[in-house]
């Protein structure tokens, strides 16, 4: 087996455990991080409706093609929690999807944080 498909096992293995132990509701969503190779992406989720309440990513920053640094990330972050703001949500649930947290899905938790989520 190659090494990207062990990573990619493992990662998924992780992301499944850490699911199984989380949830989020309408008034204390799952906020979801998402790594590509070039964005960063964020969700806020009720896992009870199946409804996705709101998202930020870095390509909504707009700052050209490689948008995924700890910058960026954190400007994510802040972005999320203004939208969440917006629909009276403060309270959330996080879920890191396998990564470790550190560099960009740290930065982004910090972001949402200073930006006004508790979680």
């Amino acid at each position: 087996m190659a090494v990207k498909d062990k990573n990619a096992a493992r990662r998924l293995r992780i992301r499944r455990g850490i699911r199984r132990k989380i949830s989020g509701t309408s008034s204390r969503p799952r906020l979801s991080v998402f790594k590509s190779n070039t964005s960063i992406y964020a969700q806020l989720i009720d896992d009870v409706n199946g409804v996705t309440l709101a998202s930020a990513s870095s390509k909504d920053l707009g700052s050209g093609k490689n948008t995924r640094n700890v910058e960026n990330s954190q400007k994510v972050g802040a972005l999320l929690a203004e939208r969440a703001q917006e629909k009276n949500i403060v309270d959330v649930v996080f879920d890191r999807s396998g990564y470790q947290y550190h560099g960009n899905v740290k930065a982004l938790a910090e972001g949402a944080r200073n930006g006004g989520l508790k979680f």
